[in-house]
């Protein structure tokens, strides 16, 4: 005791000695070794054998948040080849399982309510977004019944009209719009996709009303209400954040403007016009199952959740489409000759049944979104411990996973895979051609299962490699929405104009900053006007 004292006193005189600001940061630094100290020893002696193996890191809370928040892909596939199929990551504290491969999908998505919950997940980032009472602030079985609704509105007499309507909106962006005024020059892909598709989203689904309040104060709106998907909100939904400030403003504003909407077609009797056939007009007749008419203030929820539904998949899709003609001017006039083998030389207008007969055009959409699906993470939280058996590098495992766990599921990862896709990160259109030397491998080998959760029959479809939007309970009901409005719009630009990637300049990367992927801005292209026939 004597020697320890004898040499601490020369260590106290020099603390005693230190400035305030010197102190606190030897202070963090102590604190900061031990918090690393105490990381390692958990992921060295205090792991779990029955868990699955967890990503090294060295700080606790933070973990492995960096290097999957900026390329989640590049995370996914060096794991997968150093831990096989299931492994454990922190994200920002959260201990998050990921399950790979065709299996790991069908383990997630099409996982039993009483094991798997994504309301939790979700509820804190979204509810401040689209509003009470809908999409994950309400019990599942209310969502079903509302995700009924949402789809007897998306009809095959819808998407007759809507295919009009999606094309005339895109003739008149590129014809009249600020973007496009000079015969030749540049354009920033990403913010010129974004206000289109909100354009076509808006007309659409939610009419003429809500389209037309898009050319003054609605999509400064719409943008405020946007950034409460910040990723920061998983957490910090609830902060005084300036950005969620503006959320929050937004948010009233765009439910009182639906409001109105709502109550001038009430009080004008509640009779649509012939050819009305707007998402509006369809929820303001629904009545849930116990006989209560959908609340005014639920369907006005229901509609921005829509609306930035409807934007988001097909804003980051279409430019993704640009972008990748742009590298491919032969592509660009394969789909302009295929409108005119098939649907004739003078270029009729487009229609629902003729955009069907497009191949070229569908697959041109479909290969982009197996290589850039907008959402690259699915989760859910384990509400009951489950099992699942893992192919490893060495040999399968069997491994068990607590509910302090959340589940991840990363359908993009399968749709890159030369396992199911040759060359898989080339981007080719024809690869879907019957044949093709790059088709997918297991064509017609997937069993197609069909389920109803509560709003009509659906696939499974997790045994597919290829999953855009996702499978089971919570698959998007917009998908085949989405698909009409990425053909019509892809086939009204090729009409129009001509893209070209700027010499010397390579394919943007992907920014994974949002949690919507979406090419990283600016991203610009080249453009020519076609002559008019």
């Amino acid at each position: 005791m004597g020697l320890l004292a004898t040499l601490s006193k020369p260590a106290e005189r020099l603390l005693v000695s230190l400035p305030i600001w010197q102190l606190a940061l030897l202070g963090f630094a102590a604190f900061l070794v031990l918090c690393v100290a105490w990381n390692v020893v958990r992921q060295v002696l205090l792991k779990d054998k029955n868990a699955p193996p967890e990503v090294w890191s060295w700080f606790p809370v933070l973990g492995n948040t960096i290097w999957y928040g900026m390329d989640p892909f590049d995370f996914f596939f060096t794991c997968k080849e150093k831990y096989g199929d299931v492994f454990t990551f922190i994200l920002l504290g959260r201990r998050v399982t990921v399950c790979l491969g065709t299996k790991g999908n069908e383990f997630i998505l099409n996982g039993k309510l009483k094991d798997v919950n994504a309301e939790e997940i979700y509820t804190g980032l979204t509810t401040p977004v689209f509003g009470e009472g809908v999409v994950y602030d309400c019990p599942n079985s209310k969502l079903m019944e509302q995700k009924k609704f949402v789809k007897f509105g998306l009809t095959m007499e819808a998407f007759q009209s809507y295919v009009d309507l999606i094309s005339s909106e895109t003739r008149s962006f590129v014809e009249k719009g600020k973007v496009f005024q000079a015969h030749s020059g540049k354009i920033d892909i990403v913010p010129t996709m974004a206000e289109l598709t909100i354009y076509t989203a808006s007309r659409s689904l939610q009419g003429p009303e809500v389209r037309a309040k898009f050319d003054s104060t609605f999509a400064d709106l719409y943008h405020d209400l946007d950034m409460g998907f910040s990723p920061i909100n998983f957490m910090l939904s609830w902060a005084p954040l300036p950005h969620n400030r503006k959320r929050d403003i937004a948010q009233k504003k765009m439910t009182d403007t639906y409001m109105e909407i709502i109550k001038q077609r009430r009080d004008a009797g509640g009779k649509r016009e012939k050819g009305d056939e707007d998402m509006i007009w369809n929820l303001m007749g629904c009545t849930y199952k116990d006989g209560t008419p959908v609340p005014d203030r639920e369907v006005a929820h229901m509609m921005i959740a829509l609306l930035m539904a409807g934007q988001h998949s097909s804003s980051s899709t279409s430019s993704w489409i640009l972008l990748r003609l742009a590298t491919r001017p032969d592509i660009q006039e394969d789909l302009l000759e295929e409108q005119k083998r098939v649907l004739g030389e003078d270029l009729p207008p487009l229609t629902y049944e003729n955009l069907q007969k497009l191949t070229l055009n569908a697959q041109v959409v479909k290969e982009t979104l197996r290589l850039h699906a907008p959402i690259h993470s699915i989760l859910r939280k384990v509400k009951s411990p489950m099992t699942i058996v893992a192919n490893t590098p060495t040999t399968t495992k069997t491994y068990q996973i607590p509910t302090t766990h959340t589940l991840l599921s990363a359908p993009g990862v399968t749709s890159r895979e030369s396992e199911f896709f040759p060359d898989p990160m080339t981007w080719e259109p024809h690869r879907w051609d019957e044949g093709h030397p790059l088709a997918y491998t297991r064509m017609g080998m997937d069993k197609e299962e069909f389920e109803d959760y509560g709003y009509g029959m659906i696939s499974k479809g997790a045994s597919s490699p290829y999953l855009p939007f996702g499978a089971g309970r919570h698959r998007c009901i917009g998908e085949q929405f989405a698909y009409v409005q990425l053909g019509a719009v892809l086939a009204t630009i090729v009409r129009l104009v001509k893209l070209r990637q700027i010499e010397g300049k390579e394919l943007v990367p992907t920014d994974y900053s949002s949690l919507f992927s979406r090419p990283m801005a600016p991203a610009v292209v080249e453009f020519e006007k076609r002559e008019k026939a």
